[in-house]
């Protein structure tokens, strides 16, 4: 048995809807991912009970702060990759890779890092989009 949740958010256009579910579904995969490894590590630690409420507090702020941020890096992909698609009328895997290069760019210029550092981070963002865009068209 699996399980499956759709959940539908219209902001009025589709590039709005295709950031803001990008932004809802690794959003909240990255919170996920944060209440795991605190889990674990509290358990590893062996303190769960004494450190309850202040791991309550520090975990869920670390959930909100991760979800957030990957959650909005998620969404400006999606977005830029959206516009080039439509700019180009042509959806493959170059708007993947034009998407990723964007927005690697840009969320390591808002981290103020050097121009070498933004260039390097452009060239990973669009090898990882273009890498992702051809692996998701492997049929098994």
């Amino acid at each position: 048995m699996t399980c499956k949740l759709d959940l539908a958010v219209d902001m009025g256009h589709p590039f709005l809807n295709r950031s803001v579910d990008g932004f809802i579904k690794i959003g909240a995969v990255s919170a996920c991912k944060v209440a795991a490894e605190e889990t674990f590590e509290c358990l590893h630690r062996g303190t769960f009970p004494s450190f309850f409420d202040y791991f309550c507090t520090r975990t869920l702020k670390k959930m909100c702060k991760e979800g957030a941020y990957w959650g909005t890096v998620a969404g400006v992909y999606v977005g830029v990759e959206y516009g080039i698609e439509k700019i180009r009328g042509r959806r493959d895997w170059k708007n993947a890779m034009v998407g990723g290069a964007v927005t690697g760019a840009l969320v390591s210029a808002v981290n103020n890092n050097q121009r070498n550092k933004v260039v390097k981070n452009a060239i990973t963002g669009g090898a990882i989009a273009t890498a992702a865009e051809f692996l998701s068209h492997l049929t098994t």
